[in-house]
């Protein structure tokens, strides 16, 4: 294993290890930093801002991990590593859980018509559906695209594409190598505009 693999899969462990720890709170419970959180990513975690990410109905591991790599300095953002810098494992979890547990807007995005068939071409052709799940609902540690915001999602397919968004084991990096500027903007466009729950 490659020395970079290696230290991928060692933070990944460490992530994963202190996201189990935490318990889910009950459903009444709002974790007291959620409030700073809903100022950038809308009440409950819906999104109204199209360049901010919607965190309503992610997987809890997803949410942790994010967390966990701004903390750590893997993954940086202006906003985003000053908070994350201060928070406990425990906070991690207690805020995963709770945006995690609420339920993603109806989408407002429309897709272009376009772009629909062309987006879902696309979504297959890059094995977009492999790691995100049929639906695009995410899994475990991998985030549902379905419903996110259209602005948040060409900014991290281009930093992805630039290699300048952080991330454990490089696969959206080198999923993201072939795609051009259009391909960019139709599966933004494709994607932002799904259903967002299993509902």
């Amino acid at each position: 294993m490659s020395r970079v693999r290696s230290s991928a899969a060692a933070m990944f462990a460490a992530a994963l290890s202190f996201w189990t720890l935490g318990g889910a709170l009950a459903a009444e419970e709002v974790p007291p930093k959620a409030q700073t959180c809903v100022i950038c990513h809308g009440p409950a975690g819906n999104a109204t801002d199209t360049a901010m990410p919607s965190l309503a109905g992610q997987p809890a591991q997803f949410i942790s991990i994010q967390l966990f790599l701004f903390r750590e300095g893997k993954r940086q953002d202006a906003q985003m590593s000053p908070i994350a810098s201060s928070l406990t494992n425990g906070e991690m979890n207690e805020l995963a859980a709770y945006f995690a547990r609420q339920k993603p807007a109806i989408p407002v995005h429309k897709t272009a018509p376009e772009n629909g068939a062309a987006g879902r071409r696309l979504a297959e052709q890059y094995h977009c559906l492999q790691c995100h799940g049929p639906a695009l609902l995410g899994l475990q540690h991998i985030p549902r695209l379905a419903g996110q915001q259209v602005g948040y999602l060409k900014a991290q397919l281009r930093g992805f594409k630039a290699r300048t968004r952080g991330e454990f084991d490089g696969n959206m990096t080198t999923a993201a190598q072939p795609l051009s500027e259009k391909d960019i903007e139709i599966l933004a466009d494709y994607l932002s505009g799904l259903a967002s729950s299993r509902d």
